[in-house]
């Protein structure tokens, strides 16, 4: 199946970030969504789902006020098997803390530098998550295939 793209300039500095990631993390097998809430305040920028039912989440950070700017990041922690920051080459990561994953990414493709420590989660947590995973990739797929579609 092919999508069409849209235009990076169309695009903002966030989303060209989580399409390099979405890229790079399909290299290790791992399906993504983007903007995904697992619970209500909580909006994750890529959710990805690996061949073994392995939850990652990625928050992308365009630049230090957009990371100094984040206060819930902790909170996506319970909704996760492993937790990491995506960033440009130029981003200042002494400011992101040690005990967390880092992909250093592009619009084109990424590269994990730091694998974020493992914390599984619980399978009624899992099942919950892998399910809203797929409703929210459905959803997603629907929308594009009929520009008129409502999820609401």
């Amino acid at each position: 199946m092919t999508l069409e793209m849209p235009d990076d300039r169309l695009m903002m500095p966030g989303q060209l970030l989580a399409r390099g990631v979405c890229r790079h993390l399909l290299t290790y097998d791992f399906v993504t969504v983007e903007e995904l809430v697992p619970t209500r305040g909580l909006r994750v920028d890529v959710m990805a789902l690996g061949p073994k039912g392995e939850i990652w989440v990625v928050e992308c950070k365009s630049s230090r006020a957009d990371f100094q700017s984040d206060n819930k990041w902790q909170g996506y922690l319970e909704w996760c098997d492993r937790f990491f920051w995506a960033v440009d080459a130029d981003f200042p990561t002494d400011l992101l803390p040690d005990d967390t994953g880092l992909i250093i990414a592009d619009s084109y493709g990424g590269e994990v530098v730091r694998m974020g420590p493992e914390s599984k989660l619980a399978p009624a947590r899992r099942k919950a998550m892998t399910h809203k995973f797929a409703r929210h990739a459905a959803l997603r797929q629907m929308a594009a295939r009929d520009p008129k579609f409502s999820a609401s």
